[in-house]
């Protein structure tokens, strides 16, 4: 099968197009044909090792993972003796976690992966890049115990992680403000943020607004400004800290009593099902800025690391 391998960190170019043997799933695994799947933040400091602390996770002086993708969208070839919950046939989507390999033609995973059957009224490429944003969102939000009435702001609002903030946060009935730029403006707005702030003309701090959530998705802004947003009992949720920012995040949480929210988010089958629903429902969808083919990933990756998209990027296998 092919496959987007990787032996060394570094630039796009480190990702090669190759040839390599098919897996064969276990007993309690399926082997999924994928049809598509999308470059995430993830993917790009994977492949770069950024921050370097990444090496400590994933190899020292080359990856160990070789194969990138955390999302996936396609179809069920074959099944182990001991799999229940899936059949041949089945078309689904979701995430492998920290598994990766999805930049492939085929990929096995266990039964009980974070998995469900894809929404029928969207495309493979729609279903692929929803599962990271999507997921990332939720997990965040529950953490926050987000409640209908309350003021949210979106820092990054039209990115994976920010438009799937701005659907959620509507659906639990909050009143949402995004932040973006100037081109994207229409963007948050037709999600459903009942105000949006260009961050080129405005700064949200100096408006003397106040939130209750306050959602930083792409660690483009200082605690101490989103801090300074927060309502009395606010929560800051820090969703792409960096280990400056998570220190600075302890720091004020300690000793300002704000509530904060950080890490990597708990991928579960639960989170993907809800998400599912609100798909198929018409009150989630997704934002694709660009679709490549697998041949162009390299293309791809360097697109997605100017950190400039809207929404997310999918790859057609």
């Amino acid at each position: 099968m092919k496959a987007i391998v990787y032996t060394n960190y570094g630039l796009p170019g480190v990702l090669q197009l190759k040839e390599i043997e098919k897996p064969v799933p276990g007993d309690n695994e399926i082997l999924i044909k994928i049809i598509a799947t999308a470059v995430n933040s993830a993917d790009w400091r994977l492949r770069k090792a950024d921050p370097f602390a990444v090496r400590l996770f994933f190899g020292l002086t080359k990856p160990k993972k070789q194969i990138l993708g955390g999302v996936l969208s396609g179809l069920i070839e074959t099944v182990g003796k001991n799999v229940t919950r899936f059949k041949v046939g089945d078309l689904v989507f979701g995430s492998t976690g920290i598994s990766f390999g999805a930049y492939a033609e085929y990929i096995c995973l266990p039964d009980n992966a974070v998995l469900d059957l894809k929404p029928e009224n969207i495309s493979h490429e729609q279903a692929a890049t929803i599962p990271f944003g999507g997921i990332t969102a939720l997990h965040f939000f529950r953490k926050a115990d987000i409640k209908a009435g309350q003021n949210v702001l979106i820092i990054g609002a039209s990115g994976a992680v920010g438009t799937a903030a701005i659907q959620l946060a509507k659906h639990f009935g909050a009143q949402v403000t995004g932040i973006c730029s100037t081109e994207n403006l229409a963007l948050v707005k037709s999600l459903g943020a009942d105000h949006v702030i260009d961050y080129k003309s405005e700064d949200f701090t100096k408006n003397d607004k106040t939130y209750d959530v306050v959602f930083e998705t792409v660690n483009k802004v200082p605690v101490s400004d989103c801090v300074q947003s927060l309502a009395k009992n606010g929560v800051l949720i820090l969703s792409a800290a960096g280990i400056t920012e998570m220190i600075q995040g302890l720091w004020t949480s300690k000793f300002k009593n704000k509530k904060l929210i950080m890490g990597v988010s708990k991928e579960t089958q639960e989170e993907i099902s809800f998400i599912k629903d609100l798909v198929e429902a018409g009150k989630y969808k997704a934002v694709v800025d660009k679709t490549y083919s697998l041949e162009q990933m390299s293309e791809a990756h360097a697109y997605v690391e100017l950190g400039h998209k809207k929404g997310n990027v999918a790859i057609t296998v």
